[in-house]
C-alpha cells in the first residue's frame, strides 16, 4: 500500500492507494472515530461494491447502511439530488449524529455529491472518500472540493469540505468501461504538464499497459497491472496533495490545477454534461490552452505537438465537431475562476510549468475554439 499525506495542519489526512483496500474500510472508519457510516453511491456502483463497503464497515462494529442510489451520470449532480440524499440521511433510523461518517463510493459525481451532502448535514459530517474511477482517484477525491452543477455552469454551487481519509482500491477500476479509464488519464496528463515532465514520460511509455484489456470485444475487461496503476495514481495524488497543502482554497497555486478546465468546462456546458466525459472535455481544453500559449510565444510548437500526440495515444479527443465560439466565451464569463469580469486561464510555459493569465481575450479564445472544433 502507498500512503500520501495531505498536510493541512489539524485537518491533515492520508490518501491510501493499493489493491484490496475496499475490504478494509472499517479499519480507517474506526481510526476516524466513527460510530455509524452511510455509503453514498450511484445506480452503477452500488450494485457492484455497495454491499462490500457496508459489510466491511459493519465488520468493524459500525452501524453501516447505504443511502438510496441516485441515477448514474453528471446530470444527477444537482441540488435536487443533494436534497433527496439529505432527506434520506435526516429521516434515517437510527438518526444520524456527529459521529456519522459519510462514505462517497464511486466516481467524481458520487464524491462531489457525497462530500457536499456531508458539508451540509448537521453543519458538517466527516467524510471518507472511496473513489472507484481513475478520474476521481487522481483528482476529485483529494482536496475537499464538493458541490453540484448549475445550468449556468459546472460546479458553481459547493463548499470546501476536506475528507478525513481517502481510500483507493485499484481493483475497483477493473469494472470501468475503457472510455472511463481514458477519461481519468486526461487528468493525469494535466498533472504532468503543470508539475512533472517525468510523469508525462511515464504515461507516454506505459499507455498500452494502462489501457490493456482482455480483448473480448463488448465484454472486454480491463487487465492493467495493479502495481503500475497504483504507481500512476500515487504519483498524481502526490502532485495534487502538494498543491492543496500549499493553497487549500485556491488563492494561488491551486489554480494551476485548472489547466484545461476553463475552456473544457465551457465545452461541457455547451454540449451537455451527458454528451461528453469530463476527461474528454479537459483534453480538448488543454489543446485549446496550448494553442493560446503557443500563439503568445509561451510554449514551443514541439511541446504543444507532444502533448497532443500523447492525448491521442490515450485515445482522448484533440479535435471535435465545430463549436460556437461566442457561446463558449459567454459561458466562460460565468466560470468560478473569473475575477473582476476577466477570464483567467492557466497556460503552460514549459512541460512541467504553468502560470495564470488574467488578460485572455475573446479573440484568442475564438481562435483556440476554432482550432479544436474542426
Amino acid at each position: 500500500m502507498k500512503k500520501i499525506r495531505v498536510e493541512l495542519g489539524s485537518r491533515s489526512y492520508d490518501v491510501c492507494v493499493g489493491a484490496g483496500l475496499l475490504g478494509q474500510l472499517g479499519k480507517w472508519a474506526s481510526e476516524i472515530g466513527a460510530s455509524q457510516a452511510v455509503v453514498i453511491s450511484d445506480s452503477n456502483v452500488a450494485p457492484l461494491y455497495g454491499r462490500a463497503a457496508t459489510d466491511a464497515l459493519a465488520a468493524a462494529g459500525l452501524k453501516a447502511w447505504q443511502a438510496k442510489p441516485f441515477p448514474a451520470g453528471e446530470p444527477s449532480k444537482t441540488l435536487a439530488t443533494a436534497s433527496t440524499l439529505l432527506d434520506d440521511l435526516l429521516t434515517h433510523s437510527p438518526a444520524i449524529d456527529r459521529g456519522t461518517l459519510v462514505v462517497p463510493l464511486g466516481g467524481g459525481v458520487a464524491g462531489d455529491l457525497g462530500g457536499f451532502v456531508a458539508a451540509l448535514a448537521l453543519r458538517g459530517l466527516r467524510v471518507l472518500q472511496c473513489p472507484t474511477s481513475l478520474l476521481a482517484c487522481v483528482d476529485s477525491s483529494v482536496g475537499g472540493k464538493t458541490g453540484v452543477d448549475h445550468q449556468a455552469g459546472k460546479n458553481l454551487i459547493g463548499a470546501f469540505h476536506q475528507p478525513s481519509c481517502v481510500v483507493i482500491d485499484v481493483e475497483t477500476l477493473r469494472t470501468l468501461p475503457l472510455a472511463e479509464l481514458r477519461n481519468g488519464l486526461g487528468e493525469c496528463v494535466k498533472h504532468a504538464v503543470i508539475r512533472d515532465e517525468s510523469l508525462l514520460e511515464f504515461i507516454e511509455a506505459g499507455a498500452e499497459k494502462l489501457l490493456a484489456t482482455d480483448g473480448r470485444g463488448d465484454d472486454e475487461k480491463l487487465s492493467f497491472d495493479a502495481e503500475t496503476m497504483a504507481r500512476l495514481i500515487a504519483r498524481n495524488v502526490a502532485i495534487k496533495a502538494a498543491v492543496v497543502s500549499a493553497d487549500e482554497r485556491e488563492a494561488g497555486v491551486r489554480g494551476h490545477l485548472n489547466f484545461g478546465h476553463t475552456i473544457g468546462h465551457a465545452i461541457e456546458t455547451f454540449v451537455g454534461y451527458d454528451n461528453i466525459r469530463h476527461g474528454e472535455a479537459v483534453s480538448l481544453g488543454m489543446v485549446a490552452a496550448n494553442h493560446i500559449a503557443k500563439a503568445r510565444g509561451l510554449l514551443k510548437s514541439s511541446q504543444a505537438r507532444r502533448i497532443t500526440k500523447i492525448l491521442a495515444k490515450l485515445q482522448l479527443p484533440t479535435t471535435t465537431s465545430p463549436l460556437d465560439a461566442e457561446s463558449i466565451w459567454q459561458i466562460m464569463q460565468h466560470d468560478k475562476k473569473a475575477l473582476h469580469g476577466k477570464v483567467r486561464m492557466v497556460l503552460p510555459t514549459d512541460i512541467g510549468k504553468v502560470d495564470i493569465y488574467d488578460d485572455i481575450t475573446q479573440a484568442e479564445v475564438a481562435q483556440a475554439v476554432e482550432a479544436v472544433g474542426k
